[in-house]
C-alpha cells in the first residue's frame, strides 16, 4: 500500500510539473536549450562592494584552471583587492589626486596582481575582519578616501615616510595583514610559489575592444575612471571581437567580460537584451526608437516582456555612439562561460555573475548577442584563441 502511495505521489509530482512546463510554454517565457557550457567555480557574491572586477577577474583564473585539467580553487579575491588597493593609493598620490579612486578596477588589476603579487587560496583570507559575514565596503571605502586626499593635501611641504604605513594599516585592519606564507595541501607557499605552482602565465592573456576612436588592431588604453592602471586593449572591429568569443566559447575556453548593467535591459532577474519596438515606418533609426523613450517607458517595455523580444540590429557605429555619450560606462565585470539559444533561435551568452544565486537562474545570466554587441568594454581571453592570421594583425607571438 505504501509503494502505491508513493507511486501516486511522484505521478502527481510529475504531472505538476509538466503543467508548470507547458503553462511556461503557453504564457511565452524564456525557453533556452544550452549550445554550450563550459566548466566554471562556484558562484560568489561580491555583496556591497564595487570588487567585481576581482571576482570575475579570478573566476576567469579558476576557469583556465579547470580547463587545463587543474583541480576546483577557490582564490581570495581580497587578498588581489587588497595589493591593488595598496598600488592605486601610490599612484593618486604621485598623480596629486588627479586620477581615479574608488573600489572599482579593470581585469589588468586581476592579472597584473598575480604576475607581481601571486595568489592565496580564499581560507587564507577571506577580508571579513570589521564584524560582517559578507563583503560590505562602505566604510573601508571612505577612509581611504579620505586617507590620501588629506595626504596630497597636508601643509608639511612634503610627504612623510611614514602614509603609506598607515594606509596599509586601514587595510590590514578591515581585510586583514596579507600572508607571508601559507600550507595548501600539505606544503607551504608563498602566494608567488602557489601562482607559479599552478602553472598560470599572465602573459598568456590579451585584453580585446572595439571602438572607432582608435586605429583597429592596434592597443590603447580604453578612457573610463577604472582604468586606473591605464592598462592596454587590442582594438578590433565588431564583428572580429565576436567572433573570437564565440570561437573561445566552443573551444572549450571562458571570457572574461566588463559590461555597462545599467541597461534597463539588464534585468536582475537573469537576462540581458537590447529591446526594439514595433514602430509605425518614418524618420529615424532603431537606435532612435529606443532612445526616445522615457526611462519610464522602456521599464515598462522591460517588465511586461518577460519572454524573447524583438532588439536592435546593434552596428559598429551604434556602439561608438553609446560610448561617447556615456549610454555606455564599465559598470560590471563578468565572465561568459558558454552559449545557449531561446525558442526563436535567438543566441545568448551564459553569464556568470557575482551577485549570489538569488535570481531566476542561481546566479547565471542569459545576454543577448545584441547586448553583447552593444555594451562590451573589453574581454580577457587566452591568446590561443588568436587566429595566426589575427596574432599577426596585432603583432602578438
Amino acid at each position: 500500500m505504501k509503494q502505491f502511495i508513493l507511486l501516486i505521489a511522484i505521478s502527481f509530482l510529475s504531472l505538476g510539473a509538466w503543467a508548470q512546463d507547458e503553462q511556461s510554454k503557453s504564457s511565452g517565457g524564456f525557453q533556452f536549450t544550452t549550445i554550450k557550457e563550459n566548466p566554471v567555480t562556484s558562484i560568489k557574491n561580491q555583496a556591497s562592494s564595487g570588487t567585481c572586477w576581482c571576482f570575475s577577474g579570478l573566476a576567469f583564473i579558476e576557469s583556465e584552471l579547470l580547463r587545463m585539467g587543474k583541480s576546483t580553487y577557490d582564490f581570495s579575491e581580497m587578498y588581489i583587492v587588497h595589493k591593488n588597493y595598496q598600488d592605486k593609493a601610490k599612484k593618486y598620490v604621485r598623480m596629486h589626486g588627479k586620477t581615479n579612486f574608488a573600489g572599482g578596477g579593470s581585469f589588468a588589476d586581476v592579472i597584473d596582481g598575480i604576475r607581481d603579487y601571486g595568489l592565496v587560496p580564499e581560507l587564507e583570507m577571506q577580508g571579513l575582519n570589521y564584524g560582517e559575514t559578507s563583503h560590505r565596503h562602505g566604510e573601508m571605502d571612505v577612509l581611504l578616501e579620505s586617507y590620501v586626499t588629506t595626504v596630497i593635501k597636508n601643509k608639511n611641504g612634503k610627504l612623510s615616510p611614514a602614509w603609506f604605513n598607515g594606509y596599509r594599516g586601514i587595510l590590514d585592519s578591515y581585510l586583514g595583514k596579507c600572508p607571508e606564507k601559507f600550507t595548501y595541501d600539505g606544503k607551504e607557499y608563498t602566494p608567488q610559489s602557489f601562482a607559479q605552482s599552478l602553472g598560470i602565465d599572465a602573459d598568456n592573456y590579451v585584453s580585446l575592444t572595439s571602438f572607432t576612436h582608435h586605429p583597429f588592431y592596434m592597443a590603447f588604453p580604453i578612457e573610463v575612471p577604472d582604468n586606473w592602471r591605464w592598462a592596454l586593449s587590442y582594438n578590433l572591429p565588431l564583428d572580429e571581437i565576436m567572433a573570437v568569443m564565440h570561437y573561445a566559447v566552443d573551444k572549450g575556453y571562458c571570457v572574461a567580460w566588463a559590461s555597462d548593467v545599467s541597461e534597463k535591459g539588464f534585468s536582475r532577474n537573469g537576462i540581458a537584451v537590447v529591446p526594439d519596438l514595433e514602430v509605425p515606418e518614418g524618420p529615424g533609426s532603431d537606435q532612435a526608437h529606443w532612445l526616445g523613450l522615457t526611462p519610464t517607458e522602456r521599464e515598462k517595455v522591460i517588465s511586461e516582456s518577460g519572454k524573447p523580444v524583438k532588439e536592435l540590429n546593434i552596428t559598429q557605429e551604434m556602439k561608438q555612439i553609446a560610448f561617447d555619450n556615456y549610454q555606455t560606462t564599465d559598470d560590471h565585470g563578468m565572465l561568459i562561460y558558454g552559449t545557449a539559444k531561446d525558442q526563436n533561435g535567438t543566441v545568448y551568452f551564459l553569464v556568470k555573475n557575482s551577485w549570489g544565486e538569488k535570481n531566476k537562474y542561481k546566479g547565471t545570466w542569459y545576454a543577448s548577442e545584441a547586448f553583447v554587441k552593444y555594451k562590451t568594454l573589453n574581454i580577457v581571453v587566452h591568446k590561443d584563441v588568436l587566429s595566426k592570421e589575427l596574432k599577426k594583425k596585432l603583432n602578438i607571438e
